[in-house]
């Protein structure tokens, strides 16, 4: 039994690096630092060690040649759920290149909100460094960031500042969903302040409170059931802020053309930069291997997921290359589902032949034709995984020996059968 100290997360998307994990044998206990989203993650229990075809124990071999055959004659397969760390996700990219495959990941269509307002006008964002460091100003909309990353606030708020006297004195505002507890209440006690909407409203919120911010005349005294005046108060204070930071879960934003609301804040931070202040947004992602799939398939292909390869080369087409779409419609002719992070994530159910590369102790509704339990990128394996500002790069730590092959590892046997 040992114990592991300043243990990275790859699963909390907020880059958090200080827990502290008891290891016994291949039982993990978080010690130190945990909270509801890693605690559960990092202390799975491993059930499955050996590989199933058609729900019968085999060899890792057979299991690696089973698939391979499957892929052979297929001539649109999708892989899906990109859950995986940077190695994994270049051998992912390895064996799409060479089965002609589509790759879409699981949270894409949360992640194309914000790319089709990015690739249509741009954006000012910021980093967690600079959140921590300089934010005096969180303006929160659409999403319990609490229920999202539980250490976000003591992390990057209620912490030392290098530009902040006094960083307890930071204000929090909440348009839309309401905090779940109380993680966003300073250390001296100050709540947030709360503006209430149902979430299919915030597009007609958000256009007031940038007029608002602009200094338009708005003609009513209420919108979606706020107050004018209050949203007033709301670009007031992001106006005198000396560095704002308006954040957003763009997966949270469930209504046709959420693009347009991201397009929205992200405007609104530009026009807040134009008065002489500082303002940022700071989207929010990170979670089961979705900015480490855009990003290594970016440098790769130079686009983020959602490609195919089917014509020899890459394409993308953040509409067109849904994967759900093509298993409904029948153009897809097979499966591969991976993900090395979360048991509980499985594959769509679907007739066609379906492989799963994923985390031990998965359940399905129906057994696919061939499953490999694969190790954990920061449990089974070192690697490394982006954290939700992308611009670091966790160093994920190897924690225990599992005997459990690395995504990487399956991916990269399979494609080298299909030549």
């Amino acid at each position: 039994m040992t114990e592991i100290t300043e243990v990275p997360s790859p699963f909390c998307g907020i880059g958090t690096d200080d827990l502290t994990i008891r290891v016994d044998g291949v039982s993990l206990k978080v010690i130190e630092n945990g909270c509801s989203v890693n605690t559960p993650l990092f202390e799975h229990a491993i059930t499955d060690t050996s590989p199933r075809v058609e729900g019968k124990e085999v060899s890792l071999d057979v299991a690696v040649a089973k698939a391979a055959d499957l892929l052979k004659d297929t001539k649109l397969p999708v892989i899906g759920g990109c859950a995986t760390d940077v190695n994994g996700m270049r051998g992912l990219l390895a064996l799409a290149d060479r089965s002609g495959a589509v790759v879409d990941n699981m949270n894409f269509v949360g992640a194309r909100n914000n790319f089709l307002a990015l690739q249509d006008s741009g954006w000012m964002n910021t980093t967690l460094a600079e959140v921590k460091n300089r934010c005096d100003l969180l303006l929160v909309v659409g999403t319990d960031l609490e229920a999202f990353a539980p250490r976000f606030f003591q992390r990057y708020l209620w912490t030392e500042a290098m530009f902040l006297e006094d960083s307890s004195q930071r204000k929090v505002i909440y348009l839309g969903k309401a905090p779940s507890g109380e993680a966003s209440t300073s250390p001296n006690g100050n709540k947030a302040r709360v503006f209430e909407c149902a979430t299919a409203d915030l597009p007609e919120v958000m256009a007031v409170l940038r007029a608002l911010v602009k200094q338009q005349p708005i003609h009513s005294e209420s919108v979606a059931g706020l107050a004018v005046a209050d949203l007033q108060t709301i670009a007031d204070q992001l106006i005198a802020a000396k560095y704002g930071v308006v954040t957003w879960a763009a997966g949270a934003l469930a209504y046709s053309q959420a693009e347009l609301t991201v397009q929205m804040l992200s405007e609104m931070v530009k026009d807040i930069n134009n008065q002489n202040t500082r303002c940022s947004g700071l989207p929010l992602a990170g979670k089961e291997g979705d900015q480490t799939a855009n990003q290594v398939c970016g440098w790769t292909t130079g686009y983020p997921a959602r490609t195919r390869f089917s014509r020899g080369y890459p394409e993308y087409d953040p509409f067109l290359n849904d994967s759900l779409m093509l298993l409904e419609s029948g153009e897809a002719d097979a499966l591969v589902w991976v993900q090395a992070f979360n048991a509980n994530s499985t594959p769509p159910v679907t007739d066609l032949p379906t492989i799963v590369i994923g985390r031990s102790g998965m359940i399905f509704n129906k057994e696919p034709d061939v499953f490999i339990p694969v190790g954990t990128p920061g449990i089974d394996h070192a690697g490394h995984a982006y954290r939700m500002d992308n611009v670091v790069a966790i160093r994920l730590k190897k924690l225990r020996d599992s005997g459990l092959p690395s995504t990487a590892e399956i991916l990269n046997a399979i494609a080298e059968r299909l030549i």
